[in-house]
């Protein structure tokens, strides 16, 4: 089951988030090595979680995160220009309002077995594929780039989701190597996708069962990494923040749009004193 969680409905699924980011600890720092950002009570959270991504979640029959993937635009700040832009090898980061940055993709392989079954790695991992393919189409997303090591790589082209090209060169991270991948998101590919792993259902829970997940009201404890990154926050993050908010309102095309750009920014920026007229649109 996949569910996506950005900022219209993180604060109904914090418990979900919560698992989600344990998860991406035990992954990436503790299996993989990765030099990455973790909280004490062991969770892995880091500045990018603060700009209001979105998040495909894979759940499994009891409704436990299985499975994970993040998505950034990059217009604004994303891990391959500011983390990993050691890839690129010089070249210019990929920004375009229809290319998103696909990060921290990983798969719970201690709660799953292996195989192509329902409950195993490959199902998992093949069923988050095509709903973050599918979130990215209707978010009208045309291209992912995304970070990887060859394990990875080898997932993709097992599973007929082989890459069209790649960005820069490998370099060593952590125990492991990572490379930035391209995808096209297109209903050929989900549906290569669908083929090998034998799942032709519709792998998004409905809006009604996924408030079924969501706690009662009085219950819910959301997690805030937005807050809680941003009272630490040194001025150069900020700074980046002010960038990519500035470029959303920029890029607003309709009102609508522009509202959305607005209430991000005032979301993001509003607790350290931002004010309207600090981030005006650009003139023109």
């Amino acid at each position: 089951m996949i569910i996506v969680i950005d900022a219209v409905n993180a604060h109904r699924f914090g418990h979900l988030l919560d698992e989600m980011f344990r998860l991406r600890k035990r992954v990436f720092a503790d299996r993989l090595g990765w030099d990455v950002e973790c909280t004490a009570d062991g969770r892995e959270i880091d500045r990018f979680d603060a700009l209001d991504p979105g998040y495909v979640l894979g759940l499994d029959d009891a409704g436990h995160v299985v499975a994970c993937v993040r998505a950034l635009q990059t217009t604004g700040p994303h891990m391959l220009s500011e983390v990993f832009s050691d890839i690129l090898d010089g070249e210019p980061p990929l920004r375009a309002a229809t290319i998103w940055e696909s990060t921290r993709f990983c798969v719970d392989t201690e709660r799953l077995g292996r195989g192509k079954a329902r409950n195993s790695v490959s199902y998992a991992t093949c069923e988050l594929m095509i709903g973050a393919l599918e979130y990215a189409m209707r978010s009208g997303i045309s291209d992912i780039v995304t970070v990887i090591d060859p394990v990875m790589d080898r997932v993709l082209k097992r599973s007929d989701c082989a890459p069209y090209d790649y960005v820069g060169k490998t370099t060593p991270m952590g125990k492991v190597p990572a490379l930035a991948a391209l995808l096209d998101c297109t209903e050929e590919r989900v549906d290569r996708v669908r083929a090998f792993a034998g799942i032709h259902h519709d792998v998004h829970l409905s809006d009604e069962a996924a408030l079924a997940l969501a706690p009662p009201p009085e219950a819910a404890q959301p997690v805030a990494p937005a807050e809680a990154e941003q009272d630490n926050a040194p001025s150069a993050d900020r700074a980046a923040l002010e960038e990519y908010c500035r470029a959303q309102i920029n890029a607003a095309r309709t009102a609508r749009e522009l509202d959305q750009a607005l209430a991000l920014a005032e979301a993001v920026l509003g607790a350290g004193g931002w004010t309207p007229g600090s981030l005006d649109r650009a003139a023109g």
